[in-house]
């Protein structure tokens, strides 16, 4: 079986093959970040610093194959469907290539965003009313179900008075020290 020469009018093939190669390895590269869960990039380790922020990289594995599937299939298309001339096609599959890489690199920059921790200011929490996650023993530690900066969070507090607290019980933050807060029961 002959293999037919890529041809001027069959230059559309390029196109198909380059689409094909990268939707499959970009759909694979999909399932391992879902099934895997986070960054399923090669990572290789370097004995010297390097001051740069990894957070957001435009030249990704994965941004690279969404230009190679867009590339591939505007230009596929192009030839194909539309009925455009090859110089045509090759400039409107680059742009539309480039657009599905940018939008990738996005779409990376925004989920790295999201895995971002923030530091809540535990000082906010004073004069706030909670419940108590744990029971406290007189000027004993446990744990308090309170809001900190708008978001409910579970952290370390210490009973700041003689009376016991049971698990359950709604509680007032008064002090924060240390970053640990410092509780009395709710009246």
């Amino acid at each position: 079986m002959a293999v037919p020469a890529i041809t001027l009018e069959n230059i559309w093939r390029i196109y198909y093959w380059v689409a094909m190669f990268a939707t499959i390895l970009f759909i694979l590269k999909l399932i391992m970040f879902t099934v895997v869960g986070g960054d399923t990039e090669v990572v290789s380790d370097f004995n010297t610093e390097v001051d740069t922020d990894c957070s957001f990289t435009f030249l990704s594995t994965q941004s690279i194959l969404a230009f190679l599937m867009g590339f591939g299939w505007m230009g596929y298309a192009a030839l194909r469907q539309f009925g455009m001339e090859q110089l045509i096609s090759f400039g409107l599959a680059f742009l539309v290539g480039f657009l599905f890489m940018g939008i990738t690199s996005y779409l990376m920059f925004m989920v790295r965003k999201l895995e971002e921790n923030v530091k809540k200011d535990k000082t906010k929490a004073i004069e706030h009313t909670g419940k108590a996650y744990t029971s406290f023993a007189p000027h004993a530690a446990g744990q308090v179900e309170v809001e900190i900066s708008g978001q409910l969070s579970v952290v370390n507090a210490m009973n700041n008075s003689d009376e016991q607290i049971n698990a359950f019980d709604l509680v007032k933050v008064v002090k924060v020290v240390d970053d640990l807060l410092y509780i009395e029961k709710r009246k």
